[in-house]
């Protein structure tokens, strides 16, 4: 049978279907509500079982595996787009700690992570050469990364690279949910929360993911008239021609030389930042409601981790699970020790709300590290959330280098190279912070 438009439709209403049930059981299931799944893992989880790779009872298409790719695409073209003005200086001033800690921290998870991999993994059992990758690109990178890494290696012969690295993905938001739930039942009993007294007298809203009337918040605001356009399709066709632009420009650049393979979220994030530029000089940035923006990403990477998770191939999942589960518990050691021993170097205030924080984004990537945070400070009364905005400014056009050109240093047998750039660079930001005291042997008591 020949795929047609339609199977695009019934691929996404399904996966809305799906959806839809992972919101109910959240809302209304004790079970998954004390576990804080996200409505787009239980319904990847559930299309995993019984789609294609699992019971066939849903009529999946057999392309449901290439949507991640397209979608992160899409959320990469809106980051720029949503990204506030800011200044270097108040940047540097306010969030150097959380910075710096966040910077080194990713950057080793990705060198560390091949490093570890390179030296054990790949002699014994004779592995790819990028498969210590697939840690930081389902842990801190999450399932957005995840399917951009995934695919980046696809294109170039590694068939097996998206299925691990989903499976990587959901793995790291169990994690970061699981250990993240015990740490804070764990701290808030002891007293070392700092504004929830008590892990049971949480609001109903977390629990249940429901928002009463008195704490829903605006979408976000109108910038043009529907006279003109509908203000969600203005935001939406810059979004999907910054996506278009950028998807253009790969195919353009492989043309050209089989081996540029730029992936095309790299290039629609560029598009995107270019986009943004433009707007800001004719002076219509003013017109880009950021909420809007944000709401156009968070939606696109709900389907993408719903996609991802429900096309893994559990077939390569098994064949590679001695190396793999090894890898995963480097991982979860690894995000550990930051979370014990080293965070306590750097968060001097509210430091269980920084921690529990950076621990849930290392493992199950910003999303997970948000729901994180928002157990332990219901009203965000810590500023942390603020501060990782502030500080992730620098961070983002790092990790995007690092997930564009990761795939190219190993391809081009680069991968001591690569593990030597990341954690060299780690080494020097290390100083830095220990030079602007950022970084400071100050011990407190962990759990």
């Amino acid at each position: 049978m020949e795929f047609s438009v339609w199977d695009i439709l019934t691929d996404f209403g399904i996966i809305s279907m799906l959806l839809l049930v992972g919101m109910f059981l959240r809302a209304k299931v004790g079970i998954f509500q004390r576990s804080f799944m996200p409505a787009s893992i239980i319904a990847g989880i559930l299309g995993l079982i019984l789609g294609k790779n699992g019971f066939d009872i849903l009529p999946f298409s057999d392309f449901i595996g290439s949507y991640p790719s397209i979608l992160i695409a899409v959320v990469f073209a809106a980051l720029p787009l949503s990204t506030p003005k800011f200044k270097w200086s108040e940047m540097f001033d306010k969030v150097g700690r959380l910075w710096s800690y966040s910077q080194i921290i990713m950057l080793l998870m990705w060198g560390g992570g091949l490093l570890f991999a390179l030296i054990l993994l790949v002699p014994l059992f004779d592995v790819h050469n990028g498969f210590g990758l697939l840690l930081a690109a389902g842990f801190v990178g999450g399932h957005g990364t995840a399917a951009a890494i995934g695919d980046a290696f696809q294109s170039q012969g590694w068939e097996e690279a998206t299925s691990l690295a989903m499976t990587s993905a959901t793995i790291g938001a169990i994690i970061a949910i699981g250990m993240g739930l015990v740490l804070i039942r764990s701290n808030a009993n002891k007293g070392n929360t700092n504004f929830i007294s008590s892990f049971d007298k949480l609001p109903e809203e977390l629990k249940s993911g429901l928002l009463p009337k008195n704490k829903r918040n605006s979408l976000g605001e109108n910038t043009v008239s529907s006279i003109l356009i509908d203000s969600l399709a203005f935001h939406l066709m810059l979004v999907l021609f910054a996506t278009m632009v950028g998807y253009y420009l790969s195919q353009f650049g492989e043309s050209l030389y089989a081996n540029l393979s730029i992936p095309a979220f790299s290039l629609a994030f560029l598009i995107g930042l270019i986009l943004k530029k433009i707007l800001q000089w004719a002076k219509a940035d003013e017109y880009i409601d950021n909420n809007i923006m944000n709401s156009i990403g968070g939606g696109a990477t709900d389907y993408l981790v719903a996609f991802g998770i429900a096309s893994i191939n559990l077939t390569v999942v098994v064949d590679n699970i001695v190396p793999f589960s090894i890898l995963i518990v480097f991982g979860i050691l690894f995000s550990y020790f930051f979370y014990r021993v080293v965070s306590q170097n750097y968060f001097q205030e509210n430091w269980f709300e920084k921690g529990i924080f950076t621990f849930g984004w290392i493992t199950g990537a910003v999303a997970t590290a948000i729901a994180l945070l928002r157990i332990v400070d219901p009203k965000l009364e810590s500023r942390t959330l603020d501060e990782f905005g502030l500080a992730y400014i620098p961070i983002a056009p790092v990790e995007i280098a690092i997930i564009t050109f990761s795939p190219l240093f190993i391809l081009n047998g680069q991968h001591w190279l690569f593990t030597l750039i990341t954690i060299g660079a780690s080494a020097i930001i290390i100083l830095i912070s220990y030079q602007r005291k950022w970084f400071t042997f100050h011990k407190k008591e962990r759990a």
